[in-house]
């Protein structure tokens, strides 16, 4: 499909802004907008549901869980999708700016990082995490469009109406798979939590839904972004991102059942007793 079928890619400078040598991007400052609206959303749960966390611990909470992020992310970059290189090159692991970052290693720094903190607030472990689950989707859905601002992540070649040529991606016509998982990891993943949260689930629903549908958008969106050129596909017509989000679905789908099953187990408890007891 030449240029003039497809939807023009809006180039955009991945800076947007300069003072002499310092550069600030565009995918940094969806980072900060994603944080700071997690912080802001948190506070309105907490106050909303009156959980005893203060103000000054939701803002130790976002500053633990982007320490995670950044972490995490890098070191999860450099085991999952390019362990050999970093192996020949390990003085490049800290190099965030050359870009770099997985979200499966996002995600375990963060739990370790947020668990962390639960222990030495003395605050519930599932609390956090469901406090976190919820407003990660935030994040995702910011830090995909500052992957298509930049132009990487781009999707497989394609004939569709809405496909677009990105400039890194060579002369063929691509889906835009990051505005697909802004979409799906971002507005969709969050609404789910959000509806879920209002019935009052067990704890720790909010976190494993996350874990179980995130793995569910990450499949889906897979089977139109490029595997990344160094590592292809692994198994098959599996590419990387599946393997690793294949497993989330299965171990929250596991948790999920659990947790509503021991609920049911309580109330059942609970209503025994009060039979004996009247």
């Amino acid at each position: 499909m030449s240029r003039l079928q497809s939807i023009p890619y809006p180039t955009i400078s991945p800076v947007f802004f300069e003072i002499g040598p310092l550069q600030f991007r565009w995918y940094g400052l969806m980072y900060l907008i994603g944080l700071t609206t997690a912080y802001f959303y948190i506070r309105h749960k907490v106050d909303r549901t009156g959980l005893a966390i203060t103000k000054d611990q939701i803002y130790d909470m976002v500053v633990w869980a982007a320490l995670g992020i950044f972490i995490g992310g890098r070191l999860g970059y450099t085991l999952f999708y390019n362990f050999s290189y970093y192996v020949q090159h390990p003085a490049k692991i800290i190099a965030v700016w050359e870009s770099g970052m997985s979200f499966h290693g996002k995600l375990l720094g963060t739990i370790v990082s947020l668990f962390w903190f639960s222990a030495r607030q003395g605050l519930p472990a599932y609390t956090i995490a469901d406090l976190a689950a919820a407003v990660t989707p935030i994040g995702l859905g910011f830090g995909r469009l500052g992957n298509f601002i930049n132009g990487e992540l781009y999707g497989r070649a394609t004939d569709v109406d809405w496909c677009m040529v990105f400039p890194n991606g060579g002369p063929a016509c691509r889906h835009p798979s990051q505005l697909y998982e802004a979409g799906l990891e971002g507005l969709l993943l969050f609404t789910g939590l959000w509806l879920i949260g209002r019935k009052a689930p067990p704890p720790g629903t909010i976190f494993w839904s996350f874990i179980a549908g995130y793995g569910m958008c990450r499949l889906i969106v897979e089977l139109f972004r490029e595997p990344d050129a160094h590592i292809g596909f692994i198994f098959g017509t599996l590419s990387m991102g599946q393997i690793l989000s294949l497993p989330m679905i299965v171990i929250g789908a596991f948790m999920l059942s659990l947790g509503y099953q021991r609920r049911a187990l309580a109330r059942r408890a609970q209503a025994g007793e009060k039979i004996t007891v009247g």
